[in-house]
């Protein structure tokens, strides 16, 4: 990638314009190639001289000594009512906020230095297909408000988004102090009806225990934006890394991009807490025993290394009674995950159809006693 600084007005003015007729080329979900909506011309997008993907060091660039080439200036708009912050195109002077829905009036913007991402996965699902799962998986959504149903028969309303994420490497040495719980059985004498009885009763004899256990981190995911249910983009996972592009601005033509709002050392804390949940699974197992405790985990990380990178996802926002409610789709796979709300009268006449069919059994069966 060039040194020039990097913004939406740059993403459009390389090789995008159509040759045939000079239209804005976008580029095309499950392709290889940016397409004219008006006259179909199509511009290949060759990669075949794209850099490998490459892991940077961490704690070279916590100590600020990031060069220049890993930085770029990204000209961005933020919505007012969520605080996301995402590129437009450059002809578009008012549009809906991805996240939320709100209006946003494209009047001014700012330009921040961001971190270069470094690799991305390109839109393979198209809008059309995204909307397709959309509808289905609404489809088996109980009690959904009606006016949701007649927002799922607008395709437009899903925005094509690529969202940064972090993903890092790292060596990990955790020592620990805990216990080890064995199993014994004590006879134990009961009456019961005037007899007396004898029965086994479990104890458990617990024995201090310390030790240390080593694991590496590959790639752990942490999603870099606070504008997504993040319980929901975990769950889009998984993601087909092995088809990991190097970043090429012509993939971003005809999509928006939100640029990441949690920092690199912040992701880094968030990652340790993915983390912690298997360091502590492995040290439960070099306890061993019957049963573990864990009084201490002291854990050293070395060799961090992290990819900022961007991933696609077909976004839609509702609101429903002053809420706003998140539907995702993996451009890759096609998964769909969000938030949903109910409607309270289907549930209030379900409720009374339920119970006007108890009353009508208890009827018919009094009737025959």
């Amino acid at each position: 990638m060039s040194d020039q600084d990097f913004n939406e007005k740059n993403v459009e003015t390389l090789e995008t314009k159509c040759s045939n007729c000079g239209a804005i080329l976008n580029f095309a979900p499950g392709t290889n190639h940016l397409k004219c909506q008006y006259c179909d011309a199509e511009n290949e997008i060759f990669t075949e001289n794209a850099q490998p993907v490459e892991e940077l060091d961490f704690d070279k660039y916590i100590a600020d000594h990031v060069h220049a080439e890993d930085m770029m200036q990204v000209a961005t708009v933020k919505c007012s009512n969520c605080g996301a912050s995402s590129t437009f195109q450059p002809n578009i002077v008012s549009d809906n906020c991805a996240f939320c829905g709100s209006p946003i009036v494209v009047s001014s913007g700012t330009t921040n230095s961001v971190i270069k991402p470094m690799s991305m996965l390109p839109f393979k699902i198209t809008q059309n297909e995204a909307y397709d799962g959309f509808r289905k998986w609404m489809k088996k959504l109980w009690f959904a408000p009606s006016a949701l149903k007649k927002f799922v028969t607008q395709p437009d309303k899903l925005k094509g988004m690529y969202i940064p994420f972090w993903t890092y490497d790292s060596d990990t040495y955790s020592r620990y102090t805990g216990a080890r719980g064995t199993h014994y059985y004590v006879t134990e004498t009961y009456t019961e009806n005037g007899q007396t009885k004898t029965r086994q009763v479990q104890k458990t004899r617990w024995t201090p225990v310390s030790g240390s256990v080593n694991h590496f981190f590959d790639d752990v995911l942490i999603v870099a934006s606070n504008s997504l249910p993040r319980k929901y983009v975990d769950k889009l996972e998984p993601w087909d890394f092995e088809n990991l592009a190097s970043f090429d601005e012509r993939f971003l033509s005809g999509f928006r991009t939100e640029t990441y709002q949690i920092g690199l050392k912040d992701g880094f804390d968030l990652a340790k807490k993915v983390m912690e949940s298997t360091i502590r699974n492995l040290i439960t197992r070099d306890i061993g025993g019957d049963e573990q405790r864990i009084y201490s985990v002291n854990t050293q990380y070395s060799n961090i290394t992290f990819k900022h990178l961007l991933l696609p996802l077909w976004i839609s926002a509702y609101r429903f009674k002053k809420k706003v409610y998140r539907f995702l789709v993996n451009g890759r796979t096609g998964e769909v995950q969000g938030e949903r709300p109910y409607s309270f009268w289907k549930i209030f006449f379900f409720v009374l159809a339920i119970l006007g069919v108890i009353a009508g059994l208890l009827w018919v069966f009094g009737a025959f006693e």
